[in-house]
């Protein structure tokens, strides 16, 4: 049974456990968890919600989530969801939640704020601002994470989990592939957990060919084990037709056609970060249905019926195709909602790794 409601009244009213440093974790997207992300010494920033603040020294501190936002853009929503996940797992006294906010231009900004493109090559691809024209939407990230490995401040801090659901899941799943920071890191290790995105960008021109896709009127009647429902792998691959959809493999369907923060990257580059990077896909049971912004797009529907389906074929691909070693996790009766994924006892592993 799902306990957020129980965490949602708890964390409202009653106070937190304190940490080493007399400080309680900030949980409500209010003014007071609001923190902003400079790039250099320009006046430039992007505001994010933040468990805890990035600029004073916390050694307490022992992993960072960075939870990214759904189409909608409701940072507070997701940030929310994450602390209450954080209460769940015992986790909110050691891990600094941060949910980063990507404005787009028919928000109202504040002064210097970034602004970020929402169409093509969107902040879920790493699109580049059009306030800020020599800023991607992965340069943000890439600037919280440099906070966050600052010894400095975060002498203790060794893991920072990157996710997203939805749209956020299809940021996570690019920016895993595509970022420049992974690596570069003394101490930190990243891993990447992508849930219920709409489209990927898949490595190769060929495209699943899926049988015995998860239906909507059998899928939530499947048996259970304790781990949850077994990943579907019946599906073979191959050629895609491209008078049929010509434009399927571009980016952020695939790797032609790249721009901004990807296009000096070669694409054997970006499939050996894609391979290398820790990633655990984490999808909806039941998340079968063309609901919550679901991409219907020729070039999405090339890659699979589902967001199911289209998680779990690519999730085949790169590991027997490419060599990769991600995990998968079925969520058990979730559809498409970051709660139902985020606050379920078997994901607390992978969001927040001991």
């Amino acid at each position: 049974m799902r306990k957020i409601l129980a965490a949602a009244a708890v964390l409202a009213s009653a106070p937190l456990v304190v940490q080493a440093q007399s400080v309680a974790p900030c949980t409500h997207a209010t003014t007071a968890c609001e923190r902003w992300i400079s790039y250099g010494s320009g006046p430039a920033r992007s505001m994010v919600y933040a468990s805890y603040s990035l600029d004073r020294p916390n050694r307490a501190m022992t992993r960072a989530l960075i939870m990214v936002h759904g189409a909608n853009r409701n940072a507070d929503h997701y940030f929310e969801t994450a602390t209450s996940a954080g209460f769940l797992a015992n986790a909110l006294n050691n891990t600094l939640i941060i949910a980063p906010h990507f404005t787009a231009g028919k928000d109202t900004p504040a002064a210097n704020e970034v602004v970020w493109p929402e169409r093509r090559d969107s902040w879920r691809s790493g699109g580049m601002s059009p306030t800020n024209p020599n800023l991607s939407s992965f340069d943000f990230v890439d600037q919280i994470i440099r906070k966050l490995a600052d010894k400095k401040n975060f002498p203790n801090l060794k893991q920072i989990v990157v996710t997203g659901h939805s749209a956020g899941g299809q940021f996570a799943t690019r920016y895993e592939m595509a970022n420049k920071i992974d690596g570069t890191l003394k101490g930190v290790t990243i891993t990447y957990a992508v849930a219920n995105p709409s489209s990927y960008a898949w490595p190769s021109a060929v495209r699943p060919l899926p049988t015995g896709d998860a239906n909507p009127a059998t899928a939530d009647k499947e048996a259970l084990g304790p781990n949850g429902e077994k990943v579907n792998t019946e599906f073979t691959y191959g050629p895609f037709d491209s008078t049929r959809v010509a434009n399927y493999n571009q980016w952020p369907s695939g790797l032609e056609n790249r721009s901004a923060y990807t296009a000096k990257m070669s694409d054997e580059q970006l499939k050996k970060q894609l391979v290398e990077r820790p990633t655990t896909y984490l999808l909806g049971q039941v998340d079968v249905l063309p609901l919550g912004g679901f991409d219907s797009s020729p070039s999405a529907m090339a890659q699979g019926p589902t967001r199911r389906a289209r998680g779990e074929a690519f999730f085949k691909y790169v590991n027997e195709t490419l060599g990769a070693k991600h995990n998968a996790i079925i969520v058990p009766e979730c559809g498409h909602n970051d709660r139902c994924i985020f606050t379920t006892d078997i994901v607390f592993p992978v969001i927040f790794p001991q």
